[in-house]
């Protein structure tokens, strides 16, 4: 297979960590060729006789030495129709250019290139509100542009989390009390007076157990779960935010969540989804880039990049 994967710059990848490295290294010992791109060499070309969606792609070489792990070939523009499939992993944040660039996807797509996550499912599901779909899985939740509603709701539920719909890596993820002399300030910056939407949810005091991070490779849950956990007097789990990360076996209620919604996510044309879990409730749904497959390998011998291989080679297949 031809693969290009849309990136962040390769120099700014962590080789120790990457999922996205780790997914491309298991392709290449396959042997399968690999290509390149960041979504800013991403275009489309428009005429009378219909769009073609192009990039300027180098194809790259991976090794398995951390600290020298890839070679990469002059660039050089190639119709997207080159590649047997696409492979979406650019990190958020999810702003507009994130959004054209999925545009530029949806030409390739049309043309007959399998392109992962779907690009219109990237813009369907929010990471935060998508949970919303689900909601027999969630804990009280509200979305809200309105000062007023989020007010109600701490003082309803006393211990809440408040965060925008657009953040990552646990930013700007505050646990507001009742009692919180600051919550009227908390609400004002997240909301902007009205002007931004917030996303409420009652605490989950498991937090302390960690944020378990469910993977969903191609209608398929990974039997492990990373588990965030939070570091001494910190609230969120994220790893970016200092959590120490510790796979473990799904619980059944993990389980029981991943099972129902992996053929609905398959169904919808997310190859990879990482969903988050905090004491059995759906906290987010994860199809952006999601991470976590070397921590999961390296402490359980689950071979996820290998699942997540023989998925696409599935495909293409046919």
């Amino acid at each position: 297979m031809n693969l290009l994967f849309v990136l962040d710059p390769l120099a700014n990848l962590k080789a120790y960590k990457d999922s996205s490295v780790a997914m491309m290294r298991a392709l290449a010992k396959r042997g399968h060729r690999l290509y390149a791109c960041e979504i800013g060499e991403l275009m489309v070309a428009g005429s009378e006789t219909g769009s073609e969606a192009l990039a300027s792609a180098r194809e790259i070489a991976v090794f398995d030495d951390n600290a020298d792990w890839y070679r990469e070939e002059a660039p050089g523009k190639m119709p997207l129709t080159a590649f047997d499939a696409v492979m979406m992993r650019k990190d958020p944040p999810f702003d507009m250019e994130y959004v054209v660039a999925t545009y530029v996807l949806d030409v390739a797509e049309r043309a007959g290139v399998a392109v992962f996550n779907k690009p219109q499912r990237i813009r369907d599901f929010n990471e935060k509100a998508a949970i919303l779909r689900f909601p027999q899985y969630i804990t009280p939740t509200l979305v809200t542009r309105q000062p007023a509603a989020l007010q109600a709701f701490i003082d309803e539920h006393r211990d809440t989390i408040l965060k925008p719909l657009d953040g990552m890596g646990g930013t700007s993820v505050f646990r507001v009390r009742a009692d919180d002399p600051n919550r009227n300030v908390i609400i004002e910056v997240l909301n902007g007076f009205g002007a931004r939407s917030v996303m409420a949810q009652r605490f989950i005091p498991a937090i302390c157990d960690g944020d378990k991070r469910v993977l969903i490779i191609g209608g398929k849950v990974v039997p492990y779960a990373l588990a965030r956990i939070p570091a001494l007097g910190e609230t969120r789990g994220n790893l970016a935010a200092g959590g120490d990360g510790v796979a473990m076996p799904l619980t059944g209620r993990e389980a029981e969540v991943a099972e129902a919604l992996a053929p609905l996510l398959w169904e919808q044309g997310l190859l990879i989804v990482g969903l988050d879990i905090i004491g059995g409730f759906l906290t987010e749904v994860n199809v952006t880039s999601p991470t976590c497959f070397a921590e999961i390998a390296e402490q359980t011998g689950f071979d996820t990049a290998g699942l997540l291989a023989d998925r696409l080679e599935e495909i293409v297949a046919g």
